[in-house]
């Protein structure tokens, strides 16, 4: 159990109101408190750890010398923030973070005031922080806001397109660009320190400031030339620095980069470029895992660690010694290189997910076919269209929900011209501890009427294997493959790999009184249910039967199955692990009408809202998705029992 109380200054805060009460020589010591907060919290209740140590001397800076929440903090991939929770009123309740009714896993503006906006997705601070400084600018104030971006996102496209714009529009906003091992600039010594100096003493920029005024009043600068100015110091200082950084043709003011892990010098910094006029960014370098040495070595492992003993750093072990199923993400990558080590034109691709996705296990063996492009979906889908039109075959594995910010270049650059490849959509469905962000909820529902997809859903690791084995056979089109993240069903999940036909699902037994269909994983708790409800029955001296089929495909959904159904069953209940308007219930509710059946369509999927963040087990049980469920729907369907 942690005691709260255990801190000198962290016990005394709780707004960022009383951080501004002290000293600045005692902020180092709040923010030694708050690293050992989220390490100790994190070790029994898991969450992301390594992000979150990497911006605690930013957090208490930021906060120290911001009006907060009058003044926009907009951080960029919420996991960055847990320190921010901590620090805004909710250390007493952040041991409920990520549980079930307990604090969100992300900043989330319904929660917090000072949660100025959803950060579930990378790369979307610059725009959303550009959009409240012009709001400030139109009404007059003198609010001021501040995007924090990194930990990878500023290789997301977006990042781009809101440099672009903030660099051409009235806004006065702060980009804080934490570099952890972005490579963005070589960091330099004494001439840099020197510039940093410069660049934010206060005569300087006075003398500055005044300067420009009586260039425009006599005039010689206009904003044209103003922007070529700013261009030429950018050029100027990377020159002197033996630097080069992406902002140099940017308008855009630049200071860095700095040690993030000073906090006194960051609130120097922070201080005297608080009040300067126009967009301007400062480039932090900061250590991911910063303060706890094992995350610190080894931050990808440390990003979300699940729990760990804190002393020993040594990470704890949840299995109970009994053999268990493997993880779908680890069937793919096996599969994956035994497939690339047969077949030479297979290629994979992710963004910023290498293991994650478990596509590291081909990256080691084969490191020339495989390519990391960042956070940047939309470009993954396309690099992988442009290989898939000269000759290779891409499986590029993309988690779910972040597929939808490659919705265009799915359409664009992929099914149009039925390009041969493989979007392999990871952590479909119910994710669990992440919440809505996260769930992989809508690809069946906004993939399912884009022409030239095949969109397939594997019920096992068996069939995930299968699947991916037909999908890289020739002439094939664009084949999605979607699964969650988790275990399967199998412990022996190796088999010989065969050929599906496309569009053929599969009958898993036979039965008379009323038919159930599912798609994919969700199948499984599907039988469960089933075997449920004939249970429960036979314990009432009835007998019912349900007949269950393994879709497989939502497209090509195979019509044979359905035409079966349409003509001997009353009932027809579909189960899906996905948002059930427009899906794969949707799908066969729209085949039955058109073909005038009178079969009564069910369906049970996530319903129409944002669900919450839990174990998958619960969410299943809220979302009626679970076994029980299935069970109850059936029995209510066949009135077998009253």
């Amino acid at each position: 159990m942690i005691d709260k109380n255990e801190f000198e200054l962290l016990t005394h805060i709780e707004s960022p109101a009383d951080i501004r009460k002290l000293k600045i020589s005692q902020l180092p010591k709040l923010c030694r408190e708050l690293r050992r907060d989220i390490i100790e919290e994190l070790s029994i209740n898991p969450g992301h750890l390594a992000s979150s140590l990497g911006v605690v001397e930013l957090t208490v800076a930021l906060h120290y010398v911001f009006d907060t929440p009058e003044d926009r903090i907009v951080w960029d991939v919420g996991h960055q923030a847990y320190g921010h929770k901590i620090l805004t009123g909710r250390r007493e309740s952040f041991c409920t973070n990520r549980k079930l009714g307990g604090i969100k896993p992300f900043p989330f503006p319904a929660e917090s005031p000072y949660d100025t906006f959803c950060c579930g997705h990378a790369s979307n601070s610059i725009s959303a922080a550009l959009g409240m400084a012009v709001a400030a600018y139109e009404q007059g104030t003198n609010r001021k806001v501040v995007a924090v971006i990194g930990d990878g996102a500023m290789s997301g496209g977006l990042a781009f397109e809101g440099l672009n714009n903030a660099s051409s529009t009235p806004n006065d906003m702060l980009i804080i660009l934490n570099d952890n091992n972005m490579s963005i600039d070589k960091s330099v010594g004494g001439m840099r320190q020197a510039l940093i100096e410069l660049q934010t003493n206060s005569t300087y920029n006075r003398m500055r400031y005044k300067a420009s005024l009586k260039l425009y009043e006599w005039g010689v600068l206009d904003d044209n030339r103003k922007k070529g100015i700013i261009r030429f110091t950018n050029s100027l200082k990377s020159v002197l620095t033996n630097q080069k950084n992406i902002f140099e043709g940017l308008d855009i003011r630049y200071f860095g980069p700095t040690d993030g892990h000073n906090v006194m010098s960051l609130v120097r910094v922070l201080r005297a470029i608080k009040e300067m006029k126009g967009p301007k960014l400062l480039h932090i370098h900061t250590v991911k895992g910063k303060g706890y040495e094992p995350a610190e070595q080894n931050a990808t492992i440390w990003h979300a660690p699940g729990k760990f003993d804190f002393e020993s750093g040594e990470r704890l072990k949840t299995s109970d010694g009994k053999p268990c199923s493997p993880k779908f993400q680890d069937v793919f990558g096996n599969t994956l290189l035994e497939l690339a080590m047969k077949n030479p034109r297979i290629v994979g691709v992710t963004p910023a997910m290498p293991t994650g996705c478990s596509m590291n296990i081909m990256m080691k063996a084969l490191p020339k076919r495989t390519f990391d492009v960042g956070i940047a979906e939309g470009h993954a889908v396309t690099f992988s269209g442009g290989m898939a039109k000269d000759g290779l075959l891409p499986f590029c594995n993309i988690y779910s929900s972040f597929m939808q910010r490659a919705y265009d270049n799915i359409i664009h650059d992929a099914a149009i011209m039925r390009l041969n490849m493989v979007l392999c959509l990871d952590r479909a469905g119910l994710v669990g501890e992440d919440g809505p962000t996260h769930h992989g909820a809508f690809d069946l529902a906004f993939l399912r009427p884009i022409p030239n997809l095949t969109i397939a859903s594997p019920y096992d690791e068996h069939e995930l294997r299968h699947l991916m084995f037909t999908a890289q056979l020739p002439d094939k089109g664009t084949f999605v493959i979607r699964y969650p993240r988790g275990r399967g069903s199998l412990v022996d999940w190796k088999c010989e790999m065969k050929e599906i036909e496309i569009g053929k699902g599969r009958k898993l037994r036979d039965g008379k009184d009323i038919a159930l269909l599912s798609l994919g994983p969700i199948g499984v708790e599907a039988s469960q249910g089933i075997m449920m409800a004939e249970m429960k029955a036979m314990n009432e001296g009835k007998t019912l039967s349900v007949c269950h089929y393994d879709m497989r495909f939502l497209k090509p959904i195979d019509t044979e199955i359905l035409d079966y159904v349409g003509a001997n069953f009353r009932h027809v209940i579909t189960v899906e692990d996905g948002v059930k308007d427009g899906g794969m219930g949707s799908a066969v509710l729209e085949y039955l009408n058109d073909k005038g059946y009178m079969t009564a369509v069910h369906r049970i999927g996530i319903p129409d809202e944002f669900v919450q963040h839990g174990t998958v087990a619960q969410l299943r049980q809220i979302t009626h998705m679970d076994a029980e469920s299935i069970c109850k729907k059936i029995l209510e369907t066949t009135n077998i029992i009253s």
